[in-house]
């Protein structure tokens, strides 16, 4: 398959949101994720926003829900989502609900195997439940902490190779990732590459980062959507 490039809007409202993604869909960007900073300042008005200016293109909800799974992806499905985020933590139950919402509104299931015992079973465990596509993800906050004692920073593509081929279903890797190991991504078979914190967006004040960042994208997006998988 091609390359898809996704976007995360992790900001914290909604009119950087749309303004960082007209940039975006303008440099060749394929998919819009409402991130979670910008779910949790403006919910679902920040999807509503996103499909009524982008009536076309796919958004990612990143909810990373844990509980309560038909009701959430129920409601980013009718805000206008087409994929939802469950986590691998999650009960196998709520894997289960998110999974029958994505089926009864039309939406897809992410499973994101951040903080599993094992990246690889936990992988395993989201397809087995049905999920459509596995993140592979090192978490924001473990990255920085043990980085910060000194200690060698976990990637994702420690074990993508390993990930990618335990799965059937497309897997993304998320976390720390340079510009270039994520335009990388697609030769680890690892089709769907996300840019966000910290590649285009500044990680820590979560706004939009300094620069030419249109030309900086479409100069990524010809280098990713020029590979196969």
């Amino acid at each position: 398959m091609k390359p898809i490039v996704q976007i995360s809007l992790d900001l914290t409202n909604i009119e950087e949101a749309l303004e960082t993604a007209h940039l975006a869909m303008r440099a060749g960007v394929d998919w819009l994720e409402a991130g979670t900073p910008l779910i949790l300042a403006e919910g679902l008005h920040g999807v509503r926003a996103l499909r009524a200016e982008f009536p076309e293109t796919p958004i990612v909800a990143d909810l990373k829900t844990m509980d309560g799974g038909y009701l959430e992806a129920e409601m980013m499905a009718k805000a206008g989502a087409t994929h939802v985020v469950v986590m691998a933590r999650a009960h196998a139950e709520t894997i289960r609900c998110v999974v029958k919402a994505g089926a009864d509104f039309g939406c897809k299931v992410m499973g994101d195997n951040m903080v599993s015992e094992s990246m690889v079973e936990g992988a395993k465990f989201l397809e087995d439940l049905g999920c459509d596509y596995v993140i592979h993800h090192i978490g924001y906050d473990e990255r920085r902490g043990i980085a910060a004692r000194g200690e060698r920073m976990p990637s994702p593509l420690d074990e993508l190779r390993e990930v990618v081929n335990a799965v059937k279903i497309p897997v993304q890797a998320v976390g720390g990732l340079s510009l270039e190991q994520a335009i990388q991504c697609p030769q680890y078979g690892a089709p769907l590459v996300v840019l966000g914190a910290p590649l285009t967006i500044d990680a820590d004040a979560f706004k939009t980062a300094d620069g030419d960042l249109e030309s900086s994208l479409r100069m990524i997006c010809e280098a990713i959507h020029s590979q196969n998988v």
